[in-house]
């Protein structure tokens, strides 16, 4: 039986679209496009599975671009907010009077840099408690790493927040801290003004304090060692004194102040960069606010509220002690009469019971004349009244003609002295 073709049918064409009719045998077959459906009418409609498909992917498709377009606006307005954050520490800090300060300073070759939080957080690692190299009332010193691998050391500052003036100031005054520029003072690199307290970046000095080095280890100090660091220490704040411009009064002398390079030079630091003050209004001076440390506080500061260049030269008396005798400054745990080693001092000086006071260890270096010198220099320094100590300038000259006068007198070494970091007793009363 011959097969009929359906799809030549020109009175009633099976198919629904026109020369879509397939023929099969005994039968035909209607086609309908792509995304829709046929029937055995030879009709076609949309597939209803598919628009639900496409209904369900268009609406995943839309929230998810909701919520990246949330997410970036989000971003956006918290990258704004972060950085008018930055922009107002930057200015209640003095940042903008600082920046222009630097553009002026710059010509004249002086360097000093603004640094960013993120710089010092990955110099830092993000400031872990490894790297802390201390603590104190002004804020904690990290070690750091810059990108171009200088070592520095950063201090995370104390300022008082409800301090207006303190705040504007600060930028100013410490571009001008940073263009000190003296062997014997730890050198500012820059600082980083837009966080809510500054932070400090440091040259980093290797060898710890004059502190430690004295009452923290048993090695040996020779006295030439000692009158070196003092030396130094007293050309350092007689720089601070009557060569910077303005003069600056450090406010806190003490021996955890005076770091050691790697060849134990003195360099003192952490003279009020972080607690900078207005200065009084009958001087031009610029002062560090300054809680004081107890042991090294001149009493007339203590009475007067008042801060002078005097003020250090009492603490730097202190420090001279320490030098002199390795008693720290003040000890609690002593019986009362030698808690504070200024009064031990001054009643043993009183009675000529001058010799017992002295360390044993460097009696036997030097004359007893030149220990008398120094005594009697840091005798001077903690006079009760300002006007009777000396100026800084003249500390430094007398220590300098004490050693110049003990170095032509070879020192008078024990047997078994101990070196201090590969250096020896000998070596280092060569110096």
């Amino acid at each position: 039986m011959a097969d009929i073709n359906e799809c030549e049918e020109k009175a009633s064409y099976p198919c629904a679209i026109r020369d879509s009719c397939i023929n099969t045998i005994g039968g035909y077959k209607c086609p309908c496009p792509a995304q829709k459906r046929g029937y055995s009418d030879g009709t076609c409609e949309a597939d209803k599975s598919i628009t639900k498909l496409q209904v369900a992917i268009g609406f995943s498709i839309g929230v998810v671009m909701l919520a990246l377009g949330m997410s970036c606006t989000y971003a956006i307005q918290e990258k704004r907010r972060v950085a008018v954050v930055k922009t107002r520490h930057f200015r209640q800090h003095g940042g903008q009077l600082l920046f222009e300060e630097m553009k002026k300073s710059n010509k004249q070759g002086m360097s000093f840099t603004l640094f960013t939080k993120q710089e010092l957080q990955e110099a830092t690692g993000n400031f872990d408690e490894r790297h802390v190299l201390g603590k104190g009332g002004n804020g904690t010193v990290y070690r750091g790493t810059l990108q171009d691998g200088t070592a520095v050391a950063i201090k995370r500052c104390r300022i008082a927040g409800e301090d207006e003036r303190q705040q504007r100031e600060f930028g100013m005054e410490t571009l001008i801290l940073s263009q000190i520029n003296h062997k014997n003072i730890v050198k500012l690199y820059g600082c980083c003004l837009e966080v809510e307290v500054p932070m400090l970046v440091y040259q980093f000095i290797p060898n710890g304090t004059l502190y430690q080095l004295i009452h923290g280890g048993a090695a040996v100090v020779p006295f030439a060692v000692r009158l070196r660091i003092a030396h130094e220490t007293a050309e350092a704040l007689a720089y601070l004194h009557s060569m910077a411009s303005p003069p600056i009064i450090h406010g806190d002398v003490k021996s955890p102040n005076i770091l050691l390079d790697e060849n134990y030079g003195a360099k003192v630091s952490d003279f009020g960069a972080s607690s900078l003050a207005p200065a009084p209004t009958d001087e031009a001076h610029l002062v560090t606010f300054v809680q004081g440390t107890c042991g090294y506080l001149d009493p007339e500061y203590m009475q007067t509220c008042r801060l002078t260049e005097k003020s250090d030269v009492y603490s730097f008396g202190v420090v001279l002690l320490e030098l002199l005798t390795s008693r720290k400054a003040l000890n609690l745990a002593a019986p009362d009469d030698e808690k504070s080693v200024v009064a031990s001092f001054l009643t043993a000086a009183r009675d000529g019971r001058l010799d017992g006071l002295l360390d044993a260890r460097i009696k036997s270096e030097v004359r007893a004349e030149t220990l008398e010198q120094v005594a009697k220099l840091a005798k001077l320094c903690l006079e009760m009244s300002g006007e009777r100590r000396p100026s800084m300038r003249e500390v430094a000259e007398e220590l300098d003609g004490i050693r110049k006068a003990s170095s032509q007198n070879p020192c008078l070494l024990g047997e078994g002295e101990e070196a201090l970091s590969g250096y020896s007793v000998v070596d280092m009363c060569d110096w």
